[in-house]
C-alpha cells in the first residue's frame, strides 16, 4: 500500500507563484498532495488555490488564517492537521520554487527507502548551493548556519533549512505546542528537538535558487530571533528531559 504524503506551503502574497507550484508538486511521481496555509493574502492567493480544488479534489487542501501569525505557527498548524488525517511524510517547502519540487522524491526515498527519521534538503552539504542571493546574505546564512553548530553541537551543515521531510513518527514525538521560536528560528528548534531525540535526519543537496517572482519575507528581525533563540534553547535543553 502506497504511503500517504503531503507537502504543507505556508502562503503570504504568493499570487505569481502559486499556481505553477501547485501544478508542479502534483504532477510529480509518488501522488504528492499539497496542504496551503494560507495567511489571509490581500492579492487573491487565497481565490487561486479555491479555483484549483475543484480540479485536484481530494488532493489540494487551504487552511485559511486570520492574517500573518509566524512562520512556525503555520507548519504547526499543517503538522497537526497532516497528523489527524493520516500522512505518513510530511514536508515543508516554500511556494516560491526557491526550493526544487523535484527534490520531493529523494528527500522521501532518503526516509521511506533509506531508513532516515527526518530528510533535510541542505544547501551546504556539498559546498555552497544557493543562485541569485547577494553575497551579503549567502555569508550571513552559512555563517549562521555554523554559529548554530557551534552552540548546539549538531552535525548539520544547514541547519536554518526550511525544505524537508518529516516521518510522522517524529512529530508525534514532538510536542508541537511546546515549540518556542515562530520565525526561521522554528526550523532551527524542530532540527535541534529531534536530534535530541535521536532520531536519524540526513541531508540531501539542493540547488538553492532565489524567488524570481513576489516578494522574499526575509528580514534582519528573522536572524536576530534566530541568534538570541538558539542560545536560550540551547540553555533550556540542559533541563529538559528529551
Amino acid at each position: 500500500m502506497e504511503d500517504k504524503k503531503i507537502v504543507i506551503i505556508p502562503t503570504y502574497k504568493e499570487r505569481e507563484n502559486i499556481e505553477n507550484i501547485i501544478r508542479t508538486v502534483m504532477a510529480l511521481e509518488g501522488n504528492f498532495n499539497v496542504l496551503i496555509i494560507e495567511d489571509n493574502s490581500p492579492d487573491g492567493t487565497a481565490d487561486i488555490v479555491r479555483s484549483l480544488m475543484p480540479e485536484f479534489d481530494g488532493r489540494l487542501f487551504m487552511i485559511e488564517r486570520t492574517g500573518k501569525l509566524g512562520l512556525g505557527t503555520a507548519y504547526i498548524t499543517g503538522f497537526k492537521w497532516s497528523l489527524e488525517h493520516g500522512y505518513d511524510y510530511i514536508f515543508e517547502m516554500d511556494a516560491d520554487f526557491s526550493h526544487p519540487p523535484e527534490k520531493l522524491i529523494e528527500l522521501h526515498k532518503a526516509c521511506a527507502e533509506d531508513g532516515f527519521d527526518m530528510s533535510i534538503g541542505s544547501r551546504y552539504i556539498s559546498g555552497v548551493n544557493v543562485v541569485n542571493w547577494p553575497i551579503g546574505r549567502v555569508l550571513m546564512s552559512y555563517y549562521g548556519s555554523a554559529y548554530v553548530r557551534f552552540v548546539t553541537r549538531m552535525k548539520i551543515m544547514d541547519t536554518t533549512a526550511g525544505f524537508k521531510c518529516y516521518s510522522r513518527r517524529v512529530l508525534e514525538a514532538i510536542d508541537l505546542d511546546k515549540v518556542r521560536m515562530k520565525g526561521y528560528g522554528f526550523q532551527i528548534e524542530m532540527k535541534f528537538t529531534a536530534w535530541k531525540k535521536k532520531f536519524k535526519i540526513k541531508e540531501v543537496p539542493i540547488i538553492f535558487t532565489d524567488r524570481s517572482l513576489g516578494t522574499s519575507k526575509m528580514s534582519t528581525n528573522i536572524f536576530g530571533e534566530a541568534i538570541w533563540g538558539v542560545l536560550m534553547m540551547k540553555i533550556r535543553s540542559w533541563f529538559t528531559k528529551y
